[in-house]
């Protein structure tokens, strides 16, 4: 990474083009003409660090003696550990955009939070992990805020000697990171996607030759400044296409987008825009309607989107005579082009928990009241609700009507077509002899007819609440139907359906792009960095499924009912042994934090599970919350308030009881800003 030879590359490079890999390359050709402004937190690195410091308590980062970078090398310390760069004070109130030049080497990783003044935790906004043998960009968009923050640069050089993680420059510049008017060198983090015949490339500047007949770009009007342009000159087959992609979005943003474009020959060229999901999943958003020749012509256009994405220029050329498409100055604004343009439904009109009522939810009077809205207190026999194990949930069974079968439908409100729709529930069965048609979810359109079957109940565990995530998406209004089906009487059992939610855009997206929130933890990855105390006589184990000694401890996690929780596991253990479990350190501060989770303390001999508050600097632990002995056969949810102005821990012990029935379990755990909120203390 020496800088003699990356300086060497600057003067070798004269044409710029963008790669599949995302490679950044400088060149002089690509000064910025007009300077763009920069934010608080930008840094090139020339002489100093700008401000950013070192966490004292990890690996340093190491300004690099010629300036232009700065780097957390594993040579600088003890394989494995990590290196913190903390930001100065940072009070942005317009929506930003950081752009960051790095560059992993070996098996590192880079990772990029957001600290909000007065909060205990840090929110991950970004990660990398991929090794690079060039400098790589990656674009971040930070939300407007009233609140002061800081930005903090988490690297993990990795195991041997000789890798790094480098910094070359921060820049947080106003505006959304989709925007871009193609003048710096880094062309704001758009790349084309490799084709070996046609690809888009820098137009403008010395890059057009005499006899062009590329246009002067928009920007400035004249030679010297850039676009991007993708013309058909080598193309070889029928229909080859180039893409042009922008950064992902960090953040799901809706408004308008606008851009220039020239084309030419437009009967031998596609131009399309297209926006695309973490899922790489595309939905075109424009196409030309009319041929503009040899004048930039504007583009304005609305994106609706609940998910982060990606927007997509595409040409496909049908020959090599096909001309050429050039665009520039790629704006975007949070308020829709067009005063016609619906705001976003939200669907959570369709949000039920049952604790009050029924919501919207409702049943038809010719079919019968099948579905019973009930409450069990938690006990040693009766799975509890899954929303608190002491609430209401839904009930559909033979023992609560009159006749000896039933066809029970519960209808949901009707919701706007053509959008995409996530579906979430739990569901719980009780003593079927045959599940079949225990429990289907049916989609019903705006005339009350049946549309499509989504989703059916097939092999399941009871007595363990499930979650289920049904995506779908129709074009015309529709509602959810929940139909449970018992024809004979001594077949039918019970049928529990709770905490229904519903959210727009596909299930996948969220559950496999976003990051956990700060402070929260399912367990189902893996201890979300909860360690466990040495100086104990036992240890938290995490697990899937039911405990191994019957009559104690959870069925399945809270969570999905088949997915992992923590737990203690008596078997091994005597009488008053405990097991206790720490948090990571939390930052302290002045108002009140809220502590959310959900126990279970089944089994004829349970101990006792204990919540500790242990502050830096102190011997002494506080108490905030305990329970002692069998409290039910449900997941329990549990909240507990404190304050505490210094870095602290939170710490849950479980303590084994008088027999080998004594296994305890949590899971689900949360730490919100704020008091709590309900009387579960």
């Amino acid at each position: 990474m020496a800088w003699e030879a990356f300086s060497a590359v600057l003067h070798t490079v004269c044409v710029f083009m963008l790669t599949l890999q995302f490679s950044l390359v400088f060149s002089p050709v690509l000064q910025s003409v007009r300077a763009q402004q920069l934010l608080q937190g930008s840094c090139r690195f020339e002489q100093d660090t700008c401000g950013y410091n070192s966490d004292p308590e990890y690996l340093k980062w190491v300004l690099n003696k010629e300036g232009r970078y700065i780097t957390a090398d594993s040579a600088f310390g003890g394989a494995g550990q990590k290196a913190v760069l903390i930001s100065p004070d940072l009070e942005l109130l317009e929506w930003s955009c950081i752009r960051l030049v790095y560059q992993i080497t070996g098996s590192g990783s880079l990772q990029m939070y957001v600290r909000p003044e007065g909060e205990s935790f840090d929110y991950r906004l970004w990660s990398a992990q991929d090794p690079s043998d060039n400098w790589l960009i990656a674009s971040v968009d930070l939300r407007n805020t009233t609140n002061r923050y800081k930005i903090i640069f988490v690297a993990s050089p990795g195991q041997k000697p000789d890798q790094s993680v480098a910094i070359f420059e921060i820049h947080v510049v106003p505006g959304y990171c989709v925007e871009c008017n193609f003048e710096e060198h880094h062309l704001c983090g758009y790349m084309n996607y490799w084709n070996p015949n046609v690809n888009w490339y820098v137009g403008g500047s010395t890059i057009r030759g005499g006899q062009s007949n590329l246009p002067d770009d928009h920007t400035m009007n004249n030679e010297r400044g850039h676009y991007m342009y993708v013309d058909s000159v080598y193309a070889k087959h029928f229909q080859e296409v180039a893409q042009l992609t922008s950064p992902m979005t960090t953040t799901a943003i809706s408004g308008c987008l606008s851009f220039y474009y020239q084309r030419d020959q437009a009967k031998g060229n596609v131009f399309s825009v297209f926006t695309r999901d973490r899922m790489g999943h595309y939905e075109e958003i424009w196409k030309p309607d009319i041929y503009a020749k040899f004048i930039w012509k504007l583009v304005k256009v609305d994106i609706k989107a609940p998910h982060p994405l990606a927007v997509v220029f595409e040409v496909a050329f049908n020959s090599a005579k096909g001309g050429y498409v050039a665009i520039d100055d790629i704006s975007f604004s949070p308020e829709f082009c067009s005063t016609e343009t619906e705001p976003f439904f939200d669907p959570s009109v369709a949000n039920c928990d049952f604790e009050e009522d029924f919501c919207r939810y409702y049943q038809e009077q010719t079919e019968g009241s099948v579905w019973n809205r009930v409450s069990v207190k938690p006990n040693v026999y009766r799975v509890g609700d899954h929303t608190t194990g002491s609430g209401s949930f839904l009930l559909a069974n033979t023992r609560l009507i009159s006749r000896p079968g039933y066809v029970g439908r519960l209808y949901g409100p009707y919701l706007p077509g053509t959008l995409k729709y996530c579906l979430r529930f739990y569901y719980a069965l009780h003593g079927f002899i045959k599940t079949d048609n225990t429990l289907a979810v049916y989609i019903y359109d705006e005339n009350n007819v049946a549309q499509e079957k989504v989703w059916t109940v097939s092999e399941s565990p009871t007595g363990s609440w499930i979650q289920v995530e049904i995506s779908y998406q129709k074009p015309m209004p529709t509602k959810v139907v929940f139909v449970s089906i018992c024809t004979h009487f001594w077949d039918c059992g019970l049928v529990a359906l709770d905490d229904i939610t519903v959210s727009l855009g596909d299930c996948r997206i969220y559950a496999d792009g976003f990051p956990s929130p700060p402070g929260e933890c399912d367990f189902e990855v893996d201890n979300c960095g909860y360690t466990q105390d040495e100086k104990d006589d036992s240890n938290w184990i995490r697990k899937r499924g039911q405990t191994p000694t019957s009559y104690t401890g959870p069925k399945g996690d809270h969570t999905t009912g088949v997915g992992y929780y923590m737990y203690i596991e008596a078997s091994p253990m005597i009488s008053g042994h405990n097991a206790r479990l720490l948090s990571n350190k939390l930052r302290g501060v002045l108002h009140q934090q809220c502590l959310v989770f959900y126990y279970n303390m089944y089994g004829s001999g349970t101990g006792l599970l204990s919540i500790y508050l242990k502050k830096e600097g102190q011997r002494d632990e506080v108490l905030l919350w305990r329970r002692r002995g069998e409290q039910s056969i449900s997941w329990l949810k549990g909240l507990v308030e404190y304050e505490c102005d210094r870095n602290h821990q939170i710490v849950f012990e479980g303590v084994r009881g008088n027999s080998i029935r004594s296994d305890i379990a949590i899971d689900d755990v949360l730490f919100k800003k704020g008091p709590c909120k309900g009387n579960h203390f």
